[in-house]
């Protein structure tokens, strides 16, 4: 059967999420060497071992990267920006930041948009990228279809499905609504839930550009093996 990806176009989606709050050091560590092995595009790992996974990625072309409000998005519009501030002055050159949940729940648009407006704002004048996390699982669908109008607005990079640590990750429904829904500069992010290379197949047929995944290394190798790597 033929095939229409190369290895590096798969590891090019993959942000090696290290954000399990258990994990001890030497795993953080093993887990960007991991990235670098793999030359995948990104690792989104805990805020406090950004500046160190810095050191560990040096000389590769993963780009390191962190969250923001994570995983509630209920911390203050400033702490939030705080949060950015110091993950880029650590060397974070994305980041995740999820939405107030809150207050998009409670429909409360302007809050909603000035946060991301703020976040995207700085994240841009330091020439760095962000994905703003919606977590879908808890919000109907014109919640999604207004936070793709938003970050279309305020010119966000990725628009992401979900921190992984909600009650629901990414469903096909979703990718679909938020790559409709969104412009064509803003490019869409899956998480929670892609833990093999078919869902990850699946989910880059729908337009989706990055993923969020744990299982970096079987996805990985069994795309190796596909292509008789």
């Amino acid at each position: 059967m033929s095939v229409d990806y190369t290895y590096e176009d798969i590891a090019g989606m993959i942000d090696h999420s290290l954000l399990n709050p258990t994990l001890f050091t030497e795993q953080l560590e093993a887990g960007c060497r991991l990235a670098v092995d793999y030359s995948v595009a990104s690792v989104c790992i805990l805020p406090y071992y950004v500046r160190r996974s810095i050191e560990l990625l040096e000389g590769s072309s993963v780009r390191p990267g962190t969250t923001v409000g994570f995983p509630h998005g209920g911390h203050t519009s400033a702490v939030k920006l705080s949060e950015a501030e110091r993950a880029m002055a650590d060397g974070a050159l994305e980041l995740d930041a999820v939405v107030n949940i809150s207050q998009v729940l409670s429909e409360r648009w302007d809050y909603v948009k000035t946060e991301i407006r703020e976040l995207v704002e700085v994240t841009h004048q330091a020439e760095r990228k962000i994905k703003v996390i919606f977590e879908n699982c808890y919000l109907n669908t014109e919640q999604k279809i207004r936070l793709c109008e938003i970050c279309g607005d305020v010119g966000v990079d990725w628009v992401k499905t979900s921190t992984g640590y909600g009650t629901g990750g990414a469903t096909l429904e979703d990718l679909r609504l938020m790559r409709l829904y969104s412009p064509s500069e803003v490019q869409v992010k899956a998480a929670g839930g892609v833990r093999d290379l078919d869902k990850l197949l699946e989910v880059r047929a729908l337009g989706v550009t990055r993923v969020g995944a744990s299982a970096t290394q079987p996805i990985l190798d069994e795309c190796r093996r596909r292509l008789g790597g």
